[in-house]
């Protein structure tokens, strides 16, 4: 049993930063890829595959813990949640864990129980449950953020997910931050500071 892990939401100001980790079915879909380098219409149908197919697990840290306890630590709690809850679905341990990027939370996340975890530089395109894990991620995280858009609507969340673009740095400048923003990011502190 090996289980992927990756994540979406480090940089956006806005929104939670959520992480999946799966470990693949049989008739698990075919494709499976980075989610950045998949359109929006692939990526939501191996999104829907991955889910019915494969075993699954997600952890989604909120903004205000993500101010309190920084986006790096915030990050690693999710990939900790996301890989209890898979295991706790399972009730197995994995054989491996592989986490896309260059750390792991051993050491980081008093939830993690999993030592020898591999990060993989590059892993969502190259180890297939990291791909799928970076989709569910992406997509889960995605649409969070049009949701949350119908309650915001000036930040453009629907199309930028929480991002500072141009739209949604001039609407924080004008309707200033909403509690889904990370007030610990440059551009949302700084504008206390006007």
């Amino acid at each position: 049993m090996i289980i992927g892990v990756d994540e979406a939401g480090r940089g956006p100001l806005a929104g939670p930063v959520v992480a999946a980790a799966v470990v693949l079915g049989e008739g698990h879909p075919q494709g499976l890829d980075d989610s950045k380098k998949l359109s929006a219409k692939r990526r939501a149908e191996l999104d829907e595959g991955i889910r019915a197919s494969c075993a699954w697990g997600l952890g989604v840290v909120e903004p205000p813990e993500i101010d309190r306890i920084n986006i790096l630590q915030a990050t690693m709690r999710a990939m900790s949640l996301a890989v209890c809850e898979l295991v706790e679905k399972l009730g197995a341990e994995p054989e491996a864990v592989l986490i896309d990027g260059n750390l792991s939370p051993h050491g980081r996340c008093d939830l993690w129980r999993w030592p020898d975890a591999k990060p993989i530089i590059g892993g969502d395109a190259l180890e297939p449950a990291i791909s799928a894990a970076s989709i569910i991620a992406k997509e889960w995280r995605d649409r969070m953020m049009c949701e949350a858009a119908k309650a915001h609507p000036h930040y453009g969340w629907d199309r930028n997910k929480g991002y500072g673009t141009a739209e949604h740095m001039e609407a924080l400048r004008v309707h200033g931050p909403t509690p889904l923003h990370r007030q610990s990011f440059a551009p949302v502190a700084q504008l206390a500071l006007l």
